[in-house]
């Protein structure tokens, strides 16, 4: 499991470490480690000896670590150059080792020439705000000039917001980022992780300092499967879970399809629908248990999901409080989001899971769209705690939290290709499948993300989807899982 955790909980781990360590050390390991990665980068197109390598070096330890691999890459025959963004404040060991190791200073970028690989050092995991005028004058200089060499950035892009993601300016946009002793949380959510580029890891000895939990984490493979419903022998339909699906109206029929395949894929014991695209589930899935309505009177389930394409009008509103009045745990998207009893969701005693996009989370929270975008950290948090629910922001880095203290999931499997009508319907389905199940709602929630961008990946292969592939491809990614 990849886990995260905050600038302050660093910096107080780090003063642990120290602590036990001679002056200087942790700096040491930091930069040993950075310029391994840059050496992986350079070998890839060629070697590090002869090779040119431009340092954007900042105040601070960020600048340090960056000069001092610097000074590393030059004993071995690279030619470093560096420029500084604060000569006043530069950090004096690390720049004395570089110019004692042959590298160079440069006044500016002018006249650069061809470049290697470009080392962003400029700010650090305390920098806010964006970059200042003149640090984002001197990477777009940089970049004008660089002739397409790869960008590697230390311990974050220069610019992003380390704790929650956020990009408030200008910022530094890296091929790769080698970050030090733990990941943070903005290298896991967008809109500062997609300018992260593939994150390494680099160990300074920080792990027994660092309490638990940490604030952030992300399932990996083995955590999946360790998670995965799997039947026994003693199994039958109401064992392995029966999930209730109210979705679809005249108008939008296929929600009501592609939820119950979800569900169907995600291995529900049983499916039961409830609405007017009765006909059109069964005639896909005849193994369906379908019913004209109220939910309340379907028949027994062990969760619900309801909201995909149910529309307006007052049978869609009966339709989300009868299930909301049910003592099983519900799952609620898309239409039903809109059409929820805010205070009929906090009264409940059985377990509430939401699945809104941005916009359908800045409806409920009350704010536009772009400030949930800008801070997709903050506006889960805040609508689990508000709800007092599990929420599942869907978007380019779903998020999954809840109301209680436990740390937020960033889905790692996500896709671009998501981004397609009826996707989520069918998430919608193989969470509800997986809350009927019985695993706990955080768990159900990161296990259909999960499988759900891994189904994607499987069948896009970076060429367009539909939903329906997405959901034929989720028993796939199950395999992929727990074979793994």
């Amino acid at each position: 499991m990849r886990t995260a955790y905050s600038v302050e909980t660093v910096r107080a781990a780090e003063a642990v470490l120290m602590a036990r360590l001679p002056e200087g050390a942790l700096m040491q390991r930091a930069a040993a480690g950075l310029a391994v990665a840059c050496g992986d980068l350079l070998r890839r197109n060629g070697r590090v000896y002869g090779s040119r390598v431009l340092l954007l070096v900042g105040s601070g330890d960020n600048g340090g670590d960056t000069l001092y691999a610097g000074a590393r890459l030059a004993k071995r025959g690279a030619g470093v150059r560096a420029l500084l963004t604060s000569p006043d404040k530069v950090h004096a060991g690390g720049f004395a080792a570089l110019l004692a190791a042959g590298g160079q200073v440069l006044d500016s970028a002018d006249g650069l020439g061809a470049v290697d690989l470009v080392v962003d050092g400029i700010t650090g995991i305390g920098g806010r705000g964006g970059l200042r005028p003149e640090a984002a004058a001197l990477v777009a200089a940089v970049t004008a000039h660089g002739h397409g060499a790869p960008v590697l950035a230390v311990d974050l892009p220069s610019g992003v917001e380390a704790d929650s993601g956020e990009v408030h300016g200008a910022a530094v946009r890296a091929d790769a980022t080698v970050t030090f002793g733990t990941y943070k949380p903005g290298l896991l959510i967008d809109p500062a992780a997609e300018r992260a580029g593939a994150l390494r890891l680099v160990d300074i000895g920080l792990g027994p300092d660092l309490p638990e939990p940490p604030d952030l984490e992300a399932l990996q493979f083995a955590d999946v499967a360790a998670l995965l419903p799997v039947p026994g022998a003693e199994s039958d339909k109401y064992r392995r879970g029966v999930v209730g699906v109210v979705a679809g109206s005249e108008r939008y029929p296929g929600a009501a399809v592609l939820a119950v395949a979800g569900a169907l894929r995600g291995g529900a014991g049983a499916v039961r629908y409830v609405g007017p695209g009765a006909d059109a589930v069964i005639a896909r899935f005849p193994e369906t248990l379908v019913h004209s309505g109220p939910p309340s009177r379907a028949g027994r389930v062990q969760a619900w999901v309801v909201g995909p394409g149910l529309g307006d009008g007052s049978r869609a509103t009966a339709a989300v409080a009868d299930v909301l009045a049910a003592d099983v745990p519900v799952l609620i998207d898309a239409d039903g989001l809109r059409l929820l009893d805010g205070e009929a969701v906090r009264s409940r005693s059985a377990a509430t899971v939401l699945t809104p996009h941005a916009g359908e989370a800045a409806a409920l929270l009350g704010v536009a769209r772009e400030e949930v975008d800008a801070g997709r950290l903050a506006a889960v948090r805040e609508l689990a705690a508000r709800y007092r629910v599990t929420v599942l922001l869907k978007g380019s880095t779903t998020l999954v939290a809840e109301a209680r203290d436990t740390p937020v999931r960033v889905n790692p499997t996500g896709t671009s290709w998501l981004a397609t009508a009826g996707s989520g319907d069918v998430l919608s389905g193989l969470t509800g499948s997986l809350l009927a199940a019985g695993l706990a709602p955080r768990d159900a929630a990161s296990v259909g993300a999960y499988l759900h961008g891994l189904a994607a990946r499987r069948v896009s292969a970076g060429a367009p989807v539909a939903a329906q592939d997405v959901a034929d491809a989720i028993p796939a990614a199950w395999r992929d899982v727990r074979d793994a």
